[in-house]
């Protein structure tokens, strides 16, 4: 189940990344009743993917385009198999000879030149045997490696609300664990059932050609592993998908409460956090220990049937001696083949529950990327005008968020911001400012009503090309597990050193950044842990600054700084807007004075606009506001 939180990362800053997308997109949301209280599963969107796809083609299956891209090395390690496999159905006929022909004393040259000759093919199958291993392991390796390539690429495609029912602790977990847990199955394990494959089959067929008559008596025995081996491997399977799933709620639930350390600490929740983490451990660990129950129970009864058949034929084969219908060495060679072709089914037994939970693995996988996104790049996207001019249109947009679709966020606005204007946008939480931007970055896209820049719809155009000229401050500043550099780096990753420190001088923050221990190298931190609050904004001040785009958007930018460090950001922020249009939420009515425009928002309308002094002699709702603020009455 896709929205279980689970948690650990292939390294510190993929990990936050993904956290941060999730954190990023909570810090747009307008923290009122006008937003979705509870935002669905994704489960739903999951289960709509076709079902009669997966049920026709087996999870496992879907791996098969990426062995193709490698199809060279992976005939090459089939050839390795089958050399390795065919040297070893040789050693029974080896040993028929021997028994038969040179257990006497005129036979030591046959004995002789047949042991030098089993030299040459152990050496055989020694080397074919590394090669195999060698060939499979890297080939494993190559597809996990390229699988979570993959799903992380088609993550960052997938839009915002995705991310608003799915935890990042999960998505994370589904890159590491269950590629894990593909990789052992496609490595050793798919390699190992082959190796038991071939060595079964092609014990088979020597076991007809020493003696028919035996062959007849084991092949009635078939039927009796088979069928256990497929029923108890789809029983296998639900339980290892079962222990999976279990094992991501106590993960996920650890990955919250460590990015939360401080938190946990301050309740004194020590205790609490155990406890809910020791039960969700025992969960996991009984999921386990029942998937495990079921593989071993499986395998005791393949091995117990299969050796009992090998007993049976050997005690008639021994009659067949006896009354001299058959050789002692005929006899030993098909009891040898006959214990290969047994240890190659018992060995499938023990593979087959490896291969089942790889499967689970692959089907939670694929859920992933069978996932499409729902804001995409329009067939023939439009360009945006060159030069950008900054100019944004609202016209009678109505939107609700997918949770409540009979809840209009914003009902029929309709606003025109002209190039270079600083607009501000106030109003009381869950007035629908935030969604503006929603629908403005095309996070969303509205039920009525289109959002245009520069003139140009933005459903008309690439999400990239259209983001790529909006410059965004959240009020919930986003700081990566990374160098001050790299996260200021990350507004314009082309951007050299020299551009990367001026853009942290005009936000005020080359000062404390190059008092760390090293400067602009100096790591920040889990979320930016080791700086305040209002470090943390005017590292997210000088990423805006850097990318430099014609559309500024600010949401509550300088809520976290102090009166001091408000001042200097501010202004920072008044040169950077000078130069582009500029869109400014604030609570905080102090920050807007300086604005073209203030537009007030309540209940998802727009119901004044004007200049401060305007909208203060209307004593309206912005009038109200401006009087508690400013005379705290």
């Amino acid at each position: 189940m896709l929205h279980r939180p689970i948690g650990f990362g292939p390294s510190p800053l993929g990990s936050e990344f993904m956290s941060a997308v999730e954190r990023l997109d909570e810090g747009f949301r307008d923290q009122d009743a006008t937003k979705p209280a509870e935002i669905p599963s994704i489960e739903a969107e999951l289960i709509e993917q076709p079902a009669k796809g997966r049920a026709r083609l087996r999870p496992l299956l879907a791996l098969a385009p990426y062995v193709a891209r490698y199809r060279g090395r992976a005939m090459l390690a089939f050839v390795a198999l089958t050399i390795a496999a065919l040297t070893t159905l040789l050693v029974p006929v080896a040993v028929r000879r021997m028994i038969d022909f040179g257990l006497t004393p005129e036979g030591i040259e046959l004995i002789n030149s047949y042991f030098s000759v089993m030299i040459a093919v152990v050496a055989v199958l020694a080397l074919a045997s590394a090669a195999r291993y060698y060939l499979v392991m890297t080939i494993g390796e190559r597809i996990v490696a390229d699988l979570r390539r993959d799903v992380f690429s088609h993550l960052l495609s997938l839009s915002p609300r995705f991310f608003d029912s799915a935890r990042s602790g999960e998505l994370v977990s589904r890159l590491t664990a269950d590629t894990t847990q593909i990789k052992s199955a496609v490595g050793a394990s798919v390699s190992i059932a082959l190796r038991n494959l071939m060595m079964f089959f092609g014990a088979v067929a020597m076991m007809v050609i020493t003696s028919p008559r035996l062959s007849g008596f084991v092949l009635l025995a078939i039927p009796l592993i088979v069928l256990p081996l497929v029923a108890f491997g789809r029983w296998v399977r639900r339980l290892s998908r079962n222990a999976q799933d279990t094992l991501a709620d106590a993960s996920a639930y650890a990955s919250e409460l460590v990015g939360a350390i401080r938190t946990v600490q301050a309740y004194t929740s020590e205790a609490f956090a155990q406890r809910r983490f020791g039960g969700e451990v025992e969960q996991a660990y009984e999921a386990a220990r029942t998937s495990t129950q079921a593989r071993a129970v499986l395998t005791a009864i393949i091995i117990f049937i299969v050796f009992s058949s090998v007993v049976a034929i050997l005690w008639i084969g021994s009659h067949d001696v006896l009354i001299g219908s058959i050789t002692p060495g005929r006899l030993g060679q098909f009891v040898l083949y006959a214990a290969f072709a047994a240890a190659g089914l018992g060995q499938l037994s023990e593979v087959w529950g490896e291969v089942s939970a790889a499967s689970g693995a692959a089907e939670r996988l694929f859920e992933i990327l069978h996932v499409q996104p729902e804001i995409t790049t329009p067939a023939a996207p439009l360009a945006l005008p060159t030069p950008a001019r900054g100019e944004v249109g609202f016209d009678k947009v109505s939107f609700a968020y997918p949770a409540r679709p009979d809840v209009n966020v914003l009902d029929a606005v309709s606003l025109a911001v002209r190039p270079g204007e600083k607009l501000a946008i106030v109003g009381p939480s869950g007035a629908g400012k935030s969604t503006l931007f929603h629908l403005l970055l095309r996070f969303y896209d509205p039920k009525t009503g289109a959002v245009s820049l520069d003139g140009v719809p933005v459903k008309s155009v690439d999400p990239r090309d259209l983001r790529a000229r909006i410059a965004l401050v959240p009020q919930e500043s986003v700081v990566f597990a990374a160098t001050a550099r790299e996260n200021i780096r990350f507004g314009r990753p082309d951007a050299t050193d020299a551009e990367v420190e001026r853009a942290a001088e005009l936000a005020h923050a080359a000062e404390f950044i190059r008092r760390l221990p090293e400067g602009f190298e100096a790591p920040l931190g889990e979320r930016g842990v080791t700086l305040s609050g209002g470090q943390r904004q005017r590292i997210a001040i000088a990423r805006a600054i850097l990318r430099d785009a014609p559309l500024l958007l600010l949401d509550e930018a300088t809520s976290s700084l102090d009166a001091e460090s408000e001042t200097l950001v501010q202004t920072a922020l008044e040169e950077l807007m000078s130069h582009r249009t500029t869109i400014v939420i604030a609570h905080r009515l102090a920050t807007v004075l300086s604005c073209d425009r203030i537009l007030v928002m309540d209940q998802g309308k727009i119901v004044e606009q004007g200049t401060h002094a305007e909208l203060v002699a209307a004593n309206g709702l912005y009038a109200r506001l401006a009087r508690l603020q400013f005379e705290g009455a």
